[in-house]
């Protein structure tokens, strides 16, 4: 799979960290302070990621930290699905078996670099 659908798909998730914050609520257990430094936080990584996926000289560095970052966010996926919040519990459960195919394309892309 093409590294630069990789990567938009990456930005487009980032830049709705910050255009919609508020659907990313759920993901943060409460014991984790200030939720919304977590989500903005988050967001710029995914883009990073993003940047870091697009361009070939970066882009074994980009795959292998987007395949962290998918690995880090998991149990946010796990905790919205346990306290969906908002989100209809079809959305965050759909998330879970999600993340094996995005953690393998990306650990795909950063080994084809």
């Amino acid at each position: 799979m093409s590294p630069y659908v990789l990567a938009a798909f990456l930005g487009g998730a980032g830049a709705l960290h910050f255009v919609v914050p508020g659907f990313y609520d759920a993901l943060i257990p409460p014991f984790l302070p200030a939720p919304r430094v977590w989500i903005y936080a988050s967001g710029v990584v995914e883009i990073v990621c993003a940047v870091l996926v697009a361009v070939p000289r970066t882009r074994r560095v980009g795959g292998y930290a987007t395949a962290a970052l998918l690995v880090a966010v998991f149990p946010g996926n796990v905790w919205m699905a346990v306290e969906p919040g908002d989100v209809p519990r079809w959305v965050a459960l759909a998330r879970l078996p999600l993340q094996i195919p995005l953690v393998l394309w990306a650990l795909r892309v950063a080994k084809r670099a």
